[in-house]
């Protein structure tokens, strides 16, 4: 039986297990690195041998191509931890007010701050309330109470969580007056939650603008773009090179060679894809960020914009294409 954990040095080790934890999967280290690299190893042999036997590509482009496979796998796997923790966090912080809202009220009551918190988990906090069982578990095994702050912090990565958890920790052990502090906590993250929408809200006209260029410009110039060599492929098919020649003579101009493009229909399709592929996620990432400040949150929209843009690019692609052949058809329709 193979020890994944062993083939990885123990930063990393600790470094995924934070990651987990942040994501609250329920899981081991050994089981996720038992899923990445067998994964990783599976996608690139697969994928390899696909293009290889398949599709006639030179071996050593199906090996890289399989690398670049297993490489986009390990990085989705990555994504997909991100976006749990993001999304975590952003739960986290919205219940928020009303937990510490719930808190302070239980304080007035005269109950302790640890039973204060245990009771204000309400089950519509969802994980948020097993964090804080979590947290109350820990207490009774003899952890102090801002040592259990800590922990009900560390389980997000909220700076939001984070500040309010070492201010009620400061408080704690300096004295002050609780209830106030967690009311007036509770009204600056509504306060702040509402200054975010305002600036989404102004921002949204850059995020329309952006949007459009990713999904609708890039992939119809593209395609414009392919139909032209398309077309200029298919005259210089027709030419030969003494029909080339008998007209530079005949016309005089001598320093005019005509060459055929360099670059085939085939390839500027690779390239077109390739590059609508990595204009439409940056759309994305560049879209998230304006609209919400989170880089993570545009994993959600990638394979939307992405989809999208081949889309656009596939119909710009098949209506261009009958406008030449019908311009074509014309033409020869008028000929003697």
């Amino acid at each position: 039986m193979v020890n994944f954990e062993r083939l990885v040095s123990r930063n990393v080790a600790r470094f995924i297990s934070d990651e987990i934890d942040l994501a609250g999967i329920k899981t081991t280290v050994e089981r996720f690195l038992g899923i990445a690299i067998v994964g990783g190893l599976l996608i690139l042999a697969v994928s390899a041998f696909a293009l290889f036997l398949l599709l006639k590509i030179n071996p050593g482009i199906a090996g890289l191509a399989g690398i670049a496979f297993a490489v986009l796998y390990e990085v989705s796997l990555y994504g997909i931890l991100e976006f749990m923790i993001e999304k975590r966090k952003n739960f986290a912080e919205t219940v928020l007010p009303d937990y510490l809202q719930l808190t302070a009220a239980n304080i007035r009551s005269g109950i302790a701050l640890d039973k204060a918190m245990l009771s204000a988990a309400r089950p519509e906090f969802g994980y948020f309330s097993d964090d804080v069982k979590l947290m109350e578990a820990r207490l009774y095994a003899g952890d102090t109470l801002p040592g259990g702050l800590r922990f009900l912090a560390g389980r997000y990565r909220s700076p939001q969580l984070a500040r309010t958890m070492r201010m009620i920790i400061e408080s704690v052990q300096y004295g002050g007056g609780m209830t106030d502090m967690l009311n007036q906590i509770s009204k600056d993250l509504r306060s702040q939650a509402t200054i975010q929408k305002e600036i989404a809200g102004q921002l949204f006209m850059y995020t329309i603008f952006i949007s459009f260029a990713a999904l609708v410009g890039a992939p119809v110039l593209y395609a414009l773009t392919d139909k032209m060599i398309t077309v200029t492929s298919t005259i210089w098919t027709t030419i030969s090179k003494e029909s080339a020649g008998n007209f530079t003579a005949s016309a005089g101009l001598s320093f005019l060679k005509p060459s055929p493009p360099k670059i085939t229909p085939a390839q500027y399709n690779l390239f077109a894809y390739a590059a609508i592929i990595v204009i439409t996620g940056l759309g994305a990432f560049i879209t998230s960020v304006i609209s919400s400040g989170s880089v993570v949150r545009g994993l959600r929209m990638l394979p939307v914009f992405i989809l999208i843009g081949l889309v656009v690019f596939y119909i710009t692609s098949f209506v261009i294409g009958g406008i030449f052949n019908t311009i074509s058809l014309g033409a020869g329709a008028g000929a003697p």
